[in-house]
């Protein structure tokens, strides 16, 4: 936390407490009941984590990303499900103070800050995931409204939101498509309906849900900005800091599963000693801590970019990718460690074995993280550029 200010170290400090005294004591029972932790989301409000990204004008804390990813972290060291609470939220925020209107950022920005508005993306649609130029989502423009008709799907906190970042085609005949790609500002009670709620292997507590929108009509002032077809751009900007949370995520699922492995191999016994002390054992501790290390300084390079104003979507995929599938490897390595008892839900490392794969598949493949990368690494060699 070296780059910190003393006040951002204060805020990670009084998270990872409020982790320890309230979220892991109750976070298997609220898990394995799937529940809805309304009791801590309140506490998080109160704590002004929704509010992380807002500046004070709104009546934010905005704080730095690197600060951003530290409590992220420690959120999902607790629940990961928390940490998701709050992912696509500050993605909005992000969307509303690099792009909204001033109407817009007045309108919205000083609820978020506080949590009484919460908020989510809308991307992802039945027929195709991470190839957003073919959604299907459109929006035609009527007179002082828009007209929306199309569906999304795994949408995060799409009940306990009040404000939806709707990806759609306002142009559905540009070329090339991204041309003719908006981002519309739908609030609660516009007319779409949550069809349902998606079954899950992780990620309990929190909702993912499809959307239907049926000749949903919105007022024209909802269109993010001032000029259709810049919602692509917008987005892809908006998803820098949403794969930087996510890798962050990863970071906390990594490192409460080392920390449950390391206190176990302290604690259980085989053949006369710790199991730690034997080698295959250690050797798994040893990697576990390399690699989180290792995850954590590539997320907290992208964030120090990101922070500096620079392009870090090449950054941002690199540590999404790097720490998700590190935290895969470290939570099946706590399942080995613990034996029999990892199979067990009686133990947290069972569900941090469940919510580690939401990583590598959420925010964009780590599939798709890869093409990105490579592409952006071409890109930066043909200009002759620091790679």
């Amino acid at each position: 936390m070296d780059d910190l200010s003393p006040e951002e170290r204060e805020i990670v400090e009084l998270v990872r407490r409020f982790v320890d005294d309230a979220v892991r004591p109750v976070a298997r029972e609220l898990e394995h009941a799937n529940t809805y932790a309304g009791e801590l989301i309140d506490q998080m409000k109160e704590l002004g984590v929704f509010g992380l990204a807002v500046p004070e004008p709104w009546g934010g804390a905005s704080v730095s990303a690197p600060c951003y990813v530290l409590v992220t972290e420690e959120l999902a060291r607790g629940w990961m499900s928390l940490a998701g609470a709050m992912g696509g939220h500050t993605v909005v925020v992000k969307l509303l103070l690099d792009h909204g209107t001033q109407e817009q950022k007045d309108r919205y920005l000083p609820r978020l800050a506080t949590g009484e508005l919460r908020a989510t993306m809308a991307l992802t649609e039945p027929g195709g995931g991470s190839d957003l130029q073919a959604m299907r989502t459109t929006a035609r423009r009527d007179g002082d409204d828009y007209v929306v008709n199309g569906s999304k799907t795994w949408i995060s906190n799409a009940r306990q939101a009040g404000l939806v970042a709707l990806l759609c085609k306002t142009d559905p005949t540009a070329t090339p498509a991204h041309r003719g790609i908006s981002v519309l500002l739908v609030e609660k009670g516009a007319g779409f309906t949550v069809s349902r709620d998606l079954p899950k292997l992780g990620y309990k507590g929190v909702e993912s849900c499809e959307l239907s929108f049926d000749d949903m009509r919105v007022p024209a002032s909802a269109l993010l900005g001032v000029e259709e077809g810049q919602g692509f751009g917008q987005m892809m900007r908006g998803l820098e800091v949403g794969r930087l949370q996510v890798a962050a995520r990863a970071l906390g699922v990594g490192r409460a599963a080392l920390e449950d492995s390391l206190r176990y191999a302290q604690e259980r016994e085989a053949f006369g000693r710790p199991i730690w002390q034997h080698q295959s054992i250690g050797n798994y501790l040893a990697d576990m801590a390399t690699q989180l290390t290792a995850a954590r300084q590539l997320t907290l390079f992208a964030a120090r970019k990101y922070d500096a104003g620079e392009r870090a979507d090449l950054e941002a995929g690199m540590a999404k990718l790097f720490a998700s599938e590190t935290a895969m490897k470290i939570a099946l390595d706590a399942v080995r460690i613990h034996g029999g008892y990892g199979y067990s839900t009686e133990f947290d490392v069972e569900r941090y074995f469940r919510d580690a794969p939401l990583m590598i598949v959420g925010e964009g493949t780590n599939e798709i993280q890869r093409n990105v990368i490579a592409r952006q690494l071409v890109r930066r060699s043909a200009e002759g550029g620091p790679l």
